[in-house]
Order: structure tokens, then C-alpha cells, then sequence
């Protein structure tokens, strides 16, 4: 594993043996499940010491439960890091640009990868591994918005027991992530949605596992152009 500090943040990057291999950006996570996650045929590179309620909210929105932190929309500050400085010193550091780049994340980090999307050419799909869907406003956004460039592949996970939290928010998970499922279908995006045992906390690293699996095996098979790195102006 190599080391680079981007931005105040840290980067775990893990390089595959083959030169030009995919690069899957992993949002927070990486100090855990970094080792395991990388795999043969794809680097990870995992961004850290992240302000999860800031760097990965789309638009503020008041906080879950009283005494909790609000989020304060800071994902296209974070989102220009990523793209404009990460990117490319990911690539320096490996030797050579991806054949394709990918965003994957857990909880708010997974919808913070399916936002990017909206917001960036930088990226050629995502993992969005029991990703907050239920966040105030986001259905309404895809909805209304299209894709700075159309995604090849995009995974979605989800555990059974979600949907059955005690938080009104919360309990629209499930319905709000079939929701873009069927979004992502009707614009031709290939996509699955992976239903898993359990609540949200269960299993995280397994969860985010399969999806980059999930991903790495389309991008052996169909191959994709290289991915750009701007942001779209609102």
C-alpha cells in the first residue's frame, strides 16, 4: 500500500499488477476493509479523514435525532477535491490513467456516489452499498436531473431490515432505492439492486465487496472508455 495526502485528506492506494487497470475510490472505510477490498484486476484507492456530515450531504438537512450533528451540504466542496486533485495524483501515482473510474461508498458515502454522478464526468459508474437513499430531497433531485455522462454500470445494495427503523426518514429506504433502481433502468443504465440479511450495519465490508466485484466483472467484460474529471456548473 502507498500513502498520499491530497487536501488534508489521506489516500490508502492499492495498485493492481497491471498497468491501466480500473480504479475503484473508495469514500471512507478504507483503513478497515482497504486490505480486503482491493482485489486482483482493479486499485482501490481509499480517501479518509473525511467530515462524513459535510464532505458526503448533497445540501444541508436538519439531523436525524436531537443532539446530532446537521448536515451541512458539502458534498460538491469534497467532490472538486476528488476530481480535481485525487484523481489525478491517483493516476500519477499509478503509472498510467484507468481504463475506468468508479465511486463506491457505504451509507451516506453510497449516496454521496450516486450523486457524483449528477455533478461529474469523472466517474463511469458507482457502488452504493446500503446507500441513504432516504436523504430529504434526493429522489425529487435525480428525478429532475440528468447525468453529466450517461454511467456504464451502477450497483445497489440494500439489507432486508432497513426499512424497519424507528426513524419516519429512515423507514423510506428501501421504497426510495427501488425508486432509483428503476430510474437508472429507464435510462438505460445497466444496474442491480442486491438485497442482503439484515439491518444496516450488518455486514458493510461484504456489502461493499460485492458491488466492486459486481463492477470489476462488466469492466473485464465490456471494457470502457476513460473517464473525465470535470464538474458541471449549477
Amino acid at each position: 500500500m502507498e500513502t498520499l495526502q491530497i487536501a488534508g485528506r489521506r489516500i490508502g492506494l492499492y495498485p493492481a499488477a497491471e498497468k491501466g487497470a480500473p480504479l475503484v475510490l473508495l469514500c471512507g472505510g478504507g483503513e478497515e476493509r482497504g486490505p480486503s477490498l482491493a482485489g486482483a484486476g482493479f486499485s482501490l484507492a481509499a480517501v479518509e479523514e473525511l467530515d462524513w456530515n459535510r464532505d458526503l450531504s448533497p445540501w444541508p438537512a436538519p439531523a436525524l435525532r436531537r443532539g446530532d450533528e446537521a448536515f451541512s451540504g458539502g458534498a460538491d466542496a469534497f467532490l472538486e477535491i476528488l476530481a480535481g486533485k485525487a484523481l489525478p495524483a491517483v493516476r500519477e501515482a499509478l503509472g498510467a490513467a484507468p481504463a475506468g473510474a468508479y465511486l463506491a461508498g457505504y451509507s451516506l458515502a453510497g449516496l454521496f456516489a450516486l450523486y457524483a454522478l449528477y455533478r461529474t464526468d469523472a466517474f463511469d459508474g458507482a457502488v452504493s452499498a446500503s446507500g441513504s437513499l432516504w436523504y430529504p430531497g434526493f429522489s425529487e433531485f435525480a428525478a429532475r436531473h440528468a447525468f453529466v455522462k450517461k454511467p456504464r454500470w451502477v450497483y445497489l445494495s440494500l439489507g432486508d431490515r432497513e426499512k424497519r427503523s424507528a426513524h419516519p426518514l429512515l423507514r423510506r429506504v428501501e421504497d426510495e432505492t427501488r425508486r432509483f433502481e428503476q430510474l437508472l433502468r429507464e435510462r438505460g443504465v445497466e444496474t442491480v439492486l442486491e438485497m442482503n440479511a439484515g439491518g444496516h450495519f450488518q455486514d458493510a465490508g461484504a456489502r461493499l465487496a460485492r458491488g466492486i466485484r459486481w463492477i470489476a466483472a462488466r469492466q473485464e467484460r465490456g471494457g470502457c472508455a476513460r473517464a473525465g474529471g470535470g464538474i458541471q456548473a449549477e
